[in-house]
């Protein structure tokens, strides 16, 4: 499970005390942050030379989770609806999308 990023003020502070030569067993217990977390902001900070968010990769997504949450809603309901049925409804209750999210898993 992924957690939340690290304060921008956490992530100086890691680098900072690296530089000085702390150890990561050190820098982690006395920050309270996983090991995991510090070795890899140290090799995110040594690869790239930063440690702000870099941008991630993969496409956008065409749901937001509101509206993906409605299409579950949908079939919860109605587990027989058509593909069709379920674009249609989808687009009368004004979600703003098109059609091709919407698709057959198989």
């Amino acid at each position: 499970m992924r957690l939340k990023e690290l304060s921008v003020e956490l992530q100086e502070r890691i680098v900072s005390m690296h530089k000085s030569g702390e150890g990561y067993q050190k820098m982690s217990a006395a920050l309270k942050v996983p090991k995991t977390a510090v070795a890899s902001l140290i090799l995110k900070w040594k690869k790239c030379g930063t440690t702000s968010t870099l941008p991630r990769a993969g496409c956008l997504t065409k749901l937001s989770n509101w509206g993906r949450r409605a299409l579950v809603r949908e079939v919860t309901k109605n587990s027989m609806i058509t593909l069709t049925e379920l674009q249609s409804s989808f687009q009368k209750d004004n979600h703003l999308c098109s059609t091709p999210p919407i698709r057959p898993l198989w």
